[in-house]
């Protein structure tokens, strides 16, 4: 039997996308749990330190999900704003 790349490759985007969901809510869960999404709309534009100071969470960890969250579009990266702290 033949293997049709072209359906093999639909169906591994789809899981792939599906999996890239499953991974990002349990990070919006930790994001709501752990008021970051609220420090970020109260604070404005912060670094991982100034957030994880507001929430009172560990900066590596705030750092970590704050990339995640700027990879997925869910917030943006200034690197000129960064420069400035």
């Amino acid at each position: 039997m033949a293997v049709n790349t072209d359906k093999l490759h639909e169906l591994l985007g789809k899981a792939i996308v599906d999996f890239g969901a499953t991974f990002h809510a349990a990070l919006v869960r930790v994001g709501d749990k752990l008021g970051l999404y609220k420090a970020l709309a109260t604070g404005g534009p912060q670094t991982p330190a100034e957030l994880a100071k507001r929430t009172g969470t560990a900066e590596r960890y705030v750092r970590e999900w704050l990339c995640n969250q700027a990879a997925g579009g869910y917030v943006t990266y200034d690197g000129q704003a960064r420069n400035s702290h």
